[in-house]
Order: structure tokens, then C-alpha cells, then sequence
């Protein structure tokens, strides 16, 4: 089952000071959402509006075409998680594993119980007790096992190391497929991840930059590079993210259509076009005074 998200106008204050301003987009059912934005632009503020952790300022949100702030019929549905502070809870991973069966409808025990064997995580020991990327890899598990329709992990990779992330990837992609849902993806390992994406929204300092599929949004970027004045000449109409100078050689980010007219021209001019990464997008598209 997949849920369409809609947000309208969104915007969250704590008390003068605007953690979100005036949010609106639309993600489709069925998908992985890549949420992209700098430490403090307000990630976390959103998901957890989504989840109903707290309430809107302003603006509304929708979850298959209801409100879900206190609606037990959506909240049900909606799985967020997120590096958690397990310090006092002294369950095992199995009795909270039970827990998490009893309020999620589609939850699947025997998938959580491989994924248990995939992380290597001890059933019969205190959650408390397991290491900080065991309690993620925790998360990731009753986040994948509940097989919400729409399913929330908010930068939930900490502590984890690069082969149990790996495992992480390839089982929610994996289950995806088989098992569709509504995935958003908090992450700073843009390099890392950008792969997992089919669509990607970003922010910066509470508000929107963009929200694009991600091929579509690859495809905007390029980089030039040649003899400076062949270059500023070519780019004078063009969106610059960022300029580097090497000698007489001069290399642009720019961000635009840049057609298949457009680059053989580039090259006829003997200018090299180069693509740039969603990573490299994301630094330049959220820097001071782009």
C-alpha cells in the first residue's frame, strides 16, 4: 500500500524564529524521497511534522488525502524513525520487536527476524546494551519490518559502519521493490546515497529550493571548463553556481537545461563538458548567497 504525502504552505516558529517557511510540495506513493538540506535547515522540523510529533504553525498537511495530526487511522501507517536514546530501556531487541507487530498492520516477522540475522543483532539482549550502529541497524529493522506505506528514517545511518550500511541500501531497495511504499530519506551522505533516490527535495534555512526527480535534476547540472573567455561567453546567459580558476583556465558550475544543441556548441568551442553530482549540486544550491 503507498500513501501520497501533500504539504501546503507549511511553516513551523519557535516562538520569533522560523524553523520552516511556507513549505508546499507534493511526493507520490510509492517512491524514495531523498529530503537533502544542511545541518540546521530544518530536516528534522519537517519529518517531524509528517509524523505528528508535533503540531504546524501554519499550513496543512495530508496523508493519503486526510490530516494525520492525531489521527489514529493514518498515524498507524506512518513509521518515523531516527537515532533514539536508549539509555533506559531495558527490553531486548525481541520484546520490543513484539511491540512493534502489535501497532503496525503490515508488519512481517518473519522479514524483521532475517533482518535481526543480516545485522547480527542479539534477540535476547537489552536494547540498552547494544552499541550505537547495533541500535540503529535496530531502528532500520522495525522501520523496514513494519512495511508502513509511509516510512520515515531521519539520517538513522549514525553509527553505523560502511558494510552494514551497505546492508541497509540493498535490503531497502530490495523490499521496495517487492513491497512498495512511501520512503523519505533524511541524509547527509549525499555521495553515498544519491543512488537510493527517484525523487529528491531539498531545503535550506527553513525553505524550499527544489523538489525534482532525480534524473531530472542530474541532468540540469554541468560543468565547463576552457579558456576563460570562451567560457564566460558560453555561461553569460546561464545559472553559475560556483567558478574555478586555474591560470586561463576557468571551470563553472552551472545549473540550467543545457540541451544537445547547446553542448556540441560547448565543444566546438572546445570546451569540456562534464556532468556534476547530486553531492556537488547540493553544496552549491544551499551555499550563502546562491
Amino acid at each position: 500500500m503507498t500513501f501520497d504525502v501533500e504539504v501546503n504552505n507549511l511553516s513551523l516558529y519557535y516562538n520569533d524564529f522560523a524553523a520552516l517557511n511556507d513549505l508546499s510540495f507534493k511526493l507520490k506513493g510509492g517512491k524514495i524521497h531523498g529530503l537533502l538540506g544542511r545541518n540546521g535547515a530544518g530536516k528534522t522540523s519537517l519529518l517531524t511534522l509528517l509524523a505528528s510529533y508535533r503540531q504546524a504553525t501554519e499550513g496543512s498537511i495530508k496523508i493519503a488525502g486526510e490530516n494525520p495530526f492525531e489521527n489514529a487511522g493514518i498515524m498507524q501507517h506512518v513509521a518515523f524513525h531516527y537515532e533514539t536514546d536508549y539509555n533506559d530501556e531495558w527490553d531486548t531487541v525481541k520484546t520490543i520487536l513484539k511491540h512493534v507487530e502489535r501497532y503496525r498492520p503490515y508488519y512481517d516477522r518473519d522479514y524483521a527476524l532475517y533482518l535481526v540475522n543480516r545485522f547480527n543483532l542479539p534477540l535476547k539482549k537489552p536494547i540498552n546494551k547494544l552499541t550505537r550502529g547495533m541500535q540503529s541497524a535496530f531502528e532500520i529493522t522495525m522501520g523496514l519490518a513494519s512495511r508502513a506505506p509511509v516510512t520515515i528514517f531521519d539520517e538513522i545511518y549514525l553509527g553505523m559502519d560502511a558494510p552494514a550500511r551497505e546492508i541497509f541500501y540493498k535490503e531497502m531497495l530490495k523490499d521496495q521493490a517487492e513491497h512498495p511504499r512511501t520512503i523519505i530519506l533524511s541524509t547527509h551522505l549525499v555521495s553515498e546515497m544519491d543512488y537510493l533516490f527517484d525523487e529528491v527535495l531539498m531545503i535550506d534555512h527553513g525553505k524550499f529550493v527544489l523538489h525534482e526527480d532525480y534524473e531530472s535534476l542530474i541532468s540540469k547540472g554541468a560543468s565547463i571548463t576552457g579558456p576563460k573567455v570562451e567560457v564566460d561567453a558560453f555561461v553569460d546567459d546561464l545559472t553559475l553556481l560556483n567558478e574555478k580558476y586555474l591560470g586561463n583556465t576557468k571551470s563553472v558550475t552551472i545549473y540550467g537545461n543545457l540541451d544537445d544543441a547547446r553542448r556540441k556548441a560547448a565543444q566546438q568551442k572546445g570546451l569540456e563538458v562534464g556532468p556534476v553530482s547530486l553531492q556537488d549540486l547540493f553544496i552549491h544550491l544551499t551555499s550563502e548567497g546562491v
